[in-house]
């Protein structure tokens, strides 16, 4: 269960905040503003509070809860700018879709993305083949991750494949767009982490019983 005790606010209330700024592509004072028109005073910088401390929690209820993923993954990155520097998220889907992991990650080299494959191998079982573009980055990081357990994941290299991953991107990019550049890795990296929540929750990539709205589904993970 998720805490709330402490704030000035009622847990629907956060709740609610959080889940408007990671759903939509609004700006923290945009968000001000409708809440004030919902009867409810609370400065943009209280909502920044409440994204950084909520949103990677929620994301990390969701992870015991989220519908297993297919074998044949398509991996990217993406570029998000942090004060003022771009930098990368790493983002895996599999053949259907689903959001299989994703990770922010300061540079773009084969540290870097052996170190999400990891994570995503971790949290969601070694894949049969990983569909890349060309970059060897990714292709060293397969490699090293193949000789280090001795696996045998098929690398594929085809760009029509991995334009289901570069389309998903998009959804992605649409909702942090308004937030223009942020200002630190850390409020880059929840952000994310609740921008990808919900567009997994979209997806129905969480495990429900019953059929319950996307909205119903993100205030769940707090019960």
């Amino acid at each position: 269960m998720i805490e709330f005790k402490g704030s000035h606010f009622e847990r629907d209330v956060i709740l609610w905040g959080v889940r408007w700024y990671v759903a939509y592509p609004i700006s923290y004072r945009q968000l001000e503003e409708m809440m004030e028109e919902r009867g409810v005073e609370v400065d943009h910088s209280t909502l920044n509070r409440w994204v950084m401390k909520y949103a990677p929690e929620l994301e990390r209820q969701f992870r015991s809860r989220k519908r297993p993923v297919g074998a044949s993954w398509r991996l990217d990155e993406t570029y998000v700018k942090i004060k003022g520097s771009w930098r990368y998220l790493y983002r895996a889907v599999d053949k259907a879709g689903a959001t299989v992991d994703f990770l922010l990650t300061a540079k773009r080299d084969r540290k870097d993305a052996l170190r999400f494959l990891r994570r995503a191998i971790g949290q969601n079982g070694a894949p049969k083949k990983i569909t890349i573009d060309k970059s060897g980055a990714n292709t060293a990081a397969i490699e090293s991750y193949n000789a280090e357990n001795e696996a045998n994941i098929e690398i594929r290299r085809r760009k029509y494949l991995n334009n289901i991953v570069e389309q998903d991107h998009r959804a992605i990019k649409r909702v942090v767009r308004p937030a223009l550049g942020f200002k630190s890795f850390r409020s880059a990296a929840a952000t994310l982490a609740g921008v990808e929540l919900m567009h997994m929750i979209r997806k129905g990539q969480l495990q429900t019983t019953g059929k319950l709205r996307p909205a119903k589904q993100f205030y769940a993970l707090a019960a």
